[in-house]
């Protein structure tokens, strides 16, 4: 596995990023994962987003995770979302360019209000085949979105998440077009402690299953 720090442009902004690279050649399926809120201590050095990049390295994926605009070594200052899926767009586009990179198969992942961020610009992005939301916070922010979107997708939520109760989470869930995906883990809140590496192994797989299955 090889290990890397990036810098890539977000607009005028230089966003830094961490990229790991299995061992081999490739083709590599790839998958771009977003930190929590900004405001509230979320950056790419986060418990959960560390689990899942190292997880899914270890499962022969290309995985990027950065800071958002404002965030550690990058440029610029909180934009409120809006500049924040900007700073998606162009990570997924760095990615694409990434030696090994099989650019059919590019999966996009968002924790908390990253999720927020995130899943907008990849339900609608064509290079984006795949998308999880953890933990994402359905009293704060609009979801609604997912409503039309008919790509692979995962939520998962745990049954203590202060932002999600178990019956809300599930509720819209079930209203969300095929295919669909979603689970709650019995104990866990919305932080994800002890839990890390049980959430990674199943968005993972989930990446594993939807991003090599055929005709996407």
């Amino acid at each position: 596995m090889k290990k890397t720090s990036i810098t890539f442009c977000s607009g005028e902004l230089s966003l830094e990023g961490i990229l790991e690279i299995p061992e081999g050649s490739g083709p590599f399926l790839a998958v771009v994962v977003c930190h929590p809120h900004p405001l509230y201590g979320g950056s790419m050095d986060n418990n959960v987003v560390n689990s899942l990049c190292d997880t899914l390295t270890q499962a022969s994926f290309v995985s990027l995770k950065f800071n958002f605009r404002g965030v550690g070594g990058s440029e610029g200052e909180f934009n409120h979302g809006i500049g924040e899926q900007e700073d998606v767009n162009a990570a997924i586009s760095f990615v694409a360019t990434i030696k090994g990179v099989d650019i059919e198969r590019i999966g996009l992942a968002g924790y908390s209000a990253g999720a927020s961020f995130a899943l907008p610009v990849g339900a609608k992005d064509g290079r984006i085949k795949a998308l999880a939301a953890i933990s994402p916070p359905l009293s704060m922010f609009d979801f609604d979105f997912l409503k039309g979107c008919t790509k692979p997708k995962l939520l998962i939520s745990g049954d203590r998440d202060n932002f999600n109760s178990p019956t809300q989470f599930l509720k819209f869930c079930q209203n969300l077009p095929e295919p669909t995906e979603y689970e709650i883990i019995e104990g866990v809140d919305h932080f994800w402690w002890s839990y890390e590496f049980v959430l990674a192994a199943k968005v993972s797989a989930f990446f594993a299953r939807t991003l090599k299955r055929e005709g996407i």
